[in-house]
């Protein structure tokens, strides 16, 4: 007849089932005391370095580097960002900054902040530039290429053309409006070609249909309408390297361009 083991039992060779040796009670102890000092040291750690981020002194926020700008100063722009020195780097909202910036100086276009560890808060700032500027009483103001108005200067920049409303016809200024006219022309200050930069001095508006930028030595460009502009401006920059010394471009039908005048 076979016997079934007892648990904790074993069989000797050739014996008797003799019961499993247990482990000494000391090593049990030393397994929690093990555990015990594991979870402590992992307590530890995670405190300091919450301390470390956010408590000690050697990551905290202590200055503003300010970089990309040209017009604006550094204390124009750290006293707009108005970022928190003193504290934990780690605790600065880098967004609320940008949002700061953008809000209380339109020439910004966009910003950049991030930390730069272990004190030091980046602000790496994109301004605006001037596609065209408008006339407001003595001063101007500075337009950029999506029509954003954002800033009013005592001088007009140099380089940048002068939008002007000559004369416009009655029938143009009620459908569009005074306005819509402006709109138009400076949409058709941002598509100029880059071979224009700086030449342009200023573009008048007569009708929706009827806009003429002025260029430096004397010369015309007869352009239209704001429509069709990336068209017009790569008929204009073929135009004036086939007809180099003419002074009237006529792109405003660029099917059919014309150049006229020495």
């Amino acid at each position: 007849m076979t016997r079934l083991a007892a648990p904790g039992a074993s069989r000797v060779r050739g014996g008797p089932l003799r019961p499993s040796p247990r482990p000494p009670r000391g090593t049990a102890r030393r397994r929690r005391n093990v555990l015990l000092l594991a979870l402590v040291a992992l307590t530890v750690v995670g405190g300091g370095g919450g301390y470390l981020v956010y408590g000690s002194p050697l990551l905290r926020a202590e200055r503003v580097k300010v970089t990309g700008n040209s017009v604006l100063t550094d204390d124009q722009i750290v006293s707009a960002a108005k970022v928190p020195l003193g504290g934990a780097l780690f605790s600065v909202d880098t967004g609320a900054v940008g949002k700061r910036l953008t809000a209380a100086l339109p020439r910004i276009d966009h910003v950049d902040v991030d930390r730069s560890w272990p004190h030091t808060v980046k602000l790496r700032i994109v301004e605006r530039t001037p596609s065209a500027v408008l006339k407001d009483g003595t001063r101007y103001t500075e337009v950029d290429r999506g029509g954003v108005r954002f800033a009013t200067v005592d001088r007009a920049p140099r380089g940048v053309p002068l939008v002007q409303l000559t004369d416009p016809q009655a029938a143009s200024v009620r459908q569009f409006g005074t306005k819509g006219l402006l709109r138009a022309a400076i949409a058709v200050s941002a598509e100029l070609p880059q071979s224009l930069s700086g030449h342009a001095t200023a573009i008048r508006v007569r009708s929706y249909d009827g806009i003429t930028v002025e260029l430096s030595g004397g010369r015309e460009v007869v352009w239209g309408s704001s429509e069709n502009g990336a068209r017009k401006a790569r008929t204009l920059t073929a135009l004036m390297k086939a007809q180099p010394d003419a002074t009237h471009y006529d792109v405003s039908a660029p099917t059919a361009p014309a150049a006229s005048g020495s």
